[in-house]
């Protein structure tokens, strides 16, 4: 089983290996090395005195180990294998229910990701794709362009409520607030469809996720993602993580669907 896995996992990171487009496209106003690169540990510049978090991120990758990666697949972060990746076998702190789903996914988890089939990877598995993503940031909106999908967000910083009665979706509702230096950002009303990680942990309609940005230099996002969900966790869990800039490139657009031609090998095999 742990084969398919990771024949699942190879897949997944095959379907995101493009790369961004307009490389070399010095971005304007980035501090500079006397080289002429992007200095990544320079000032953050403000925007209405705010930090301007704007720019092309991707989730910091773990050390690769053995078994972990499949031929072609970018690095990747430990969340985007396994959301619970900071407890022990055993130790996780899953509802009953929640480690029964994961139970009977493991074993198709290669085939039935929604992510694997071009679905929308939810949140926060977007922000842990080994794939890029856009933050362009305004005084009363934030869009979010993840390159996966071509799919964003929108997190509304102009003062307005929650919602109240949210219709399911995928990538939810979001509403932001500054906290100091920090953008908090609170979003509701998912479906159930996607999962959290490729692995297959689910989540429930109840699932509330708080994301809080702070933009440490101007190359690094440090971020936090605490998600909550009495249906699928026997408490709320919290995951840290660094962002890391793509300087001087923008997105490329991205649809899986496209000549996709993998998913029907992958059906029906075993790993070795």
């Amino acid at each position: 089983m742990r084969g398919l896995l990771l024949i699942g996992i190879a897949f997944v990171g095959a379907s995101l290996c493009a790369r961004a487009q307009w490389l070399n496209q010095p971005a304007a106003g980035a501090p500079r090395t006397p080289d002429g690169k992007v200095d990544l540990s320079g000032a953050v510049s403000r925007v209405n005195g705010k930090p301007d978090l704007s720019g092309i991120w991707q989730a910091a990758a773990d050390p690769r180990g053995a078994g972990l990666y499949g031929l072609g697949e970018s690095a990747n972060s430990k969340y985007f294998r396994d959301i619970l990746a900071d407890f022990k076998p055993g130790e996780e702190p899953l509802q009953p229910a929640a480690a029964e789903i994961f139970r009977q996914r493991t074993p198709t988890a290669a085939t039935t990701n929604p992510g694997l089939n071009c679905l929308p990877e939810g949140v926060p598995h977007s922000d842990l794709l080994p794939e890029p993503f856009k933050i362009i940031q305004t005084p009363s909106v934030i869009v979010l362009l993840y390159e996966v999908e071509t799919t964003f967000r929108q997190v509304f910083t102009d003062g307005r409520k929650q919602i109240a009665d949210p219709q399911p979706s995928w990538m939810g509702y979001s509403v932001g607030k500054w906290e100091g230096d920090t953008l908090v950002v609170d979003t509701v009303g998912f479906n159930n469809l996607s999962w959290l990680d490729v692995r297959g942990h689910m989540h429930s309609e109840d699932l509330r996720v708080e994301e809080r940005f702070h933009r440490r230099d101007f190359g690094h996002l440090d971020v936090a993602v605490t998600m909550t969900d009495p249906k699928t966790f026997t408490r709320p869990i919290t995951i840290t993580f660094v962002e890391e800039l793509l300087p001087d490139t923008d997105l490329l657009e991205h649809y899986c669907l496209e000549n996709e031609k993998d998913a029907a090998h992958l059906q029906g095999k075993s790993g070795r």
